[in-house]
C-alpha cells in the first residue's frame, strides 16, 4: 500500500499553514518552493484541498492560501481521502460460493483500523511537535 507524492505534499502543506498566523495566507508560489514543486503541480493539490473545504484561497496581488477550518478539527484522513478519493484499498477479484470473501473481510477490518488512527491524528498535533522541534534547535 502506497499513498501518493501529491498526497504526501498536501500534508506536509497543510503543516504550514497550519503553522501561519491567522489570518495569514501564503502563496503558491511560496509554498511551491518550500516544497521544491512545481506550482503548477501544487496548484492541483490546493484545488482538492479547496474542494474538500480544507482551505481556501483568496484571490488578488496579496492573496494566497490559508487553512478554512480549525486545523484541530482536520485529521490526516481528512487531507488523505481529498487526494486520494475515499474509495476501498482492497475488493476481491474472486467470485466465492459463500456471501463474502474471508480475505477481503480481513482486508477490510485492517483498512478501518488504519482509518480510525489517520482520523485521530490532527494537523494541529504534528505543527504542535514541529514548533516544539524547532525550539529545541
Amino acid at each position: 500500500m502506497k499513498y501518493s507524492k501529491a498526497t504526501n505534499y498536501a500534508l506536509h502543506t497543510m503543516v504550514h499553514l497550519t503553522m501561519e498566523p491567522k489570518g495569514h495566507t501564503v502563496s503558491v508560489d511560496q509554498l511551491a518552493c518550500l516544497q521544491d514543486l512545481s506550482p503548477t503541480y501544487l496548484s492541483k493539490i490546493l484545488t482538492k484541498l479547496a474542494k474538500a473545504g480544507l482551505i481556501e484561497s483568496v484571490p488578488g496581488a496579496k492573496g494566497g492560501y490559508s487553512i478554512s477550518r480549525r486545523a484541530q478539527d482536520i485529521s490526516f484522513l481528512d487531507v488523505i481521502e481529498a487526494v486520494e478519493g475515499q474509495s476501498v484499498l482492497f475488493n476481491c477479484v474472486f467470485d466465492h460460493e459463500q456471501s463474502d470473501c474471508l480475505i477481503e473481510r480481513v482486508m477490510i477490518e485492517a483498512e478501518g483500523n488504519m482509518k480510525k488512527e489517520l482520523a485521530g491524528r490532527t494537523i494541529q498535533s504534528i505543527a504542535e511537535q514541529s514548533k516544539e522541534i524547532k525550539k529545541e534547535k
